[in-house]
């Protein structure tokens, strides 16, 4: 029984080795021959790659056609602007000013309490007729409490203190109440100065269209309304940025007259508006291509902007402090530096202070951003050669 057990189960085995090896000749011949629908290699089919692999080519090729006609209306808007820009100069001017752009959006500059200035009165101006023009002034920090619900004629009263006052001119774009201007303020506050500052016609809530002239007689105006109510206490004038255009414009004014102001501080100065635009990170697109200043530079000349500060310097007479960063990305530093070696060398400032303080790239403070560096306070005062109180 054994026996015969074994032989059956030999045979049984024998039979399932052969189909073994029949079924691997079959997986063997349709590996080779790639025929047969049965088994795991029927999935695999090289008709079905063919086809996958032509409509990856159809879509490659489809796609090419759509980024030429997208390279194509790249190119005519590139080349439509300066055309644009020509034929239409006072889009260069909305540039410059850029007046249109009011950040931070939804302030209500009738309250500068909300952004921080509790001992800020806002009030309005009037240079020309159906000019108004919206201004703040900021009392030192150490009549704080005393402002608290005061009205205008309380905080005119104030001009009376013996507190040094500055007038600040904005550069482009925003409003008196941006935040880097609000921080600035505060600043000056606590080291007790009063601080006025407006929005030039066109800009925030004040009315009228901006120009460079009319910044200038606002500028004028203001400069003219302070002292007659502080009398011979000292007057600074600080602008920014394109601010600094129009500060030189005044004080050339001003020293033309006999009048100069006790000093001028320019932060993130540039030489004129052409060398500025040039340099600016705007126009980086357009820099190299033939034409340039044909295009955009002769286009604000057609406006009657100049902003010549570099030529300015030639004809004012009084202390001139230059502040600027070497990171700065909007003006570039060596404009500042070029304009400080100008003033350097003028005649009229012969007798006169002239400082260039530049801050280094490490500590980040960029275009607008030097009202946090902390040695501030010692440059002012360093600089006014007057102690100031809270330095």
């Amino acid at each position: 029984m054994r026996k015969r057990n074994t032989s059956v189960a030999a045979d049984h085995d024998s039979s399932l080795t052969n189909t073994l090896l029949d079924t691997s000749r079959g997986l063997k011949y349709c590996q080779t021959k790639g025929e047969g629908d049965q088994g795991p290699e029927a999935a695999f089919d090289p008709v079905d790659l063919d086809s996958q692999k032509e409509m990856g080519r159809r879509r490659r090729s489809g796609m090419i056609p759509r980024l030429k006609r997208i390279l194509l209306w790249l190119l005519f808007i590139y080349l439509a602007i300066p055309i644009l820009v020509k034929l239409c100069p006072s889009i260069q001017a909305k540039l410059v000013f850029l007046n249109f752009v009011r950040v931070p959006y939804f302030i209500d500059l009738k309250r500068p309490q909300d952004q921080g200035l509790n001992h800020t009165c806002n009030f309005y101006l009037q240079p020309e007729d159906r000019v108004n023009i919206g201004t703040w002034h900021t009392v030192p920090a150490q009549l704080w409490k005393d402002a608290q619900g005061q009205d205008l004629q309380w905080f005119e009263g104030t001009f009376q203190s013996s507190h040094p006052v500055i007038l600040y001119l904005h550069g482009n774009a925003g409003t008196r109440g941006g935040d880097h201007r609000v921080q600035l303020y505060k600043v000056l506050s606590s080291l007790g100065f009063h601080v006025v500052s407006f929005d030039y016609r066109g800009w925030g809530d004040s009315e009228g269209t901006p120009s460079e002239k009319g910044m200038t007689a606002d500028a004028l105006f203001l400069y003219q309304w302070v002292k007659k109510r502080i009398g011979e206490k000292s007057l600074y004038i600080w602008g920014h940025s394109l601010g600094t255009g129009v500060a030189t414009n005044l004080v050339r004014h001003l020293c033309d007259k006999g009048t100069p102001p006790d000093a001028m501080i320019l932060e993130s100065p540039f030489t004129n508006i052409r060398e500025e635009a040039k340099s600016h990170p705007f126009s980086m697109v357009y820099r190299f291509l033939p034409g340039f200043d044909w295009f955009f530079l002769d286009a604000i000349t057609a406006n009657d902007i100049r902003f010549a500060s570099d030529e300015n310097m030639l004809h004012i007479s009084c202390p001139v402090l230059i502040l600027h960063a070497e990171d700065d990305g909007v003006v570039p530093f060596h404009l500042g530096k070029k304009l400080y070696n100008i003033a350097a060398q003028s005649t009229s400032l012969n007798g006169h202070k002239v400082q260039f303080v530049p801050f280094p790239m490490s500590l980040g403070f960029k275009h607008k951003f030097i009202y946090r560096s902390p040695e501030l306070p010692h440059i002012l005062s360093d600089f006014l050669g007057t102690a100031l109180p809270y330095v």
